[in-house]
């Protein structure tokens, strides 16, 4: 594995978190929102990533194990939640049906919050891996001028 793939590998994770994190922030946004274009009450979204697969047959790993090296991550798309909406009783609201419920977004603050913290930590990961590549190659340099 080249010292660049190492650092589009990590890449592709901190663009996948960075992901995560907008999605997050798109769903604490909308916690209270109970009017949607598509109508109804706003809906959790979800990524989904891969995996991305090396195309190639690396030397000395054929078979099963060449496929445990990979390209990074891959987003598949952002899907809504199917958990379905909470009922608040608030006759008062402008959205509420005939029995006086609101239909309430399906987000959880807590579960957001976690999900927020798991992002920032793989994040910060991927920083590490990159500047440890780095590291590596500023001192693979060094030997080659000693």
């Amino acid at each position: 594995m080249s010292f660049l793939k190492s650092i589009d590998i990590s890449g592709s994770g901190l663009t996948a978190q960075r992901l995560m994190m907008d999605t997050i922030s798109n769903n604490i946004a909308n916690v209270n929102t109970t009017r949607t274009s598509e109508g109804g009450p706003y809906r959790r979204q979800l990524p989904v990533f891969s995996a991305q697969k090396n195309q190639f047959t690396i030397p000395g790993m054929e078979g099963e194990d060449s496929s445990q090296v990979g390209q990074g991550v891959v987003v598949l798309g952002v899907i809504k939640d199917s958990t379905p909406p909470n009922l608040i009783y608030n006759p008062e609201h402008p959205d509420a049906n005939a029995q006086g419920y609101v239909a309430m977004p399906n987000v959880n603050i807590v579960t957001e919050m976690v999900d927020m913290i798991a992002a920032s930590r793989a994040y910060e990961a991927n920083v590490t891996a990159i500047n440890s590549a780095k590291s590596m190659a500023l001192k693979a340099l060094e030997i080659g001028r000693g």
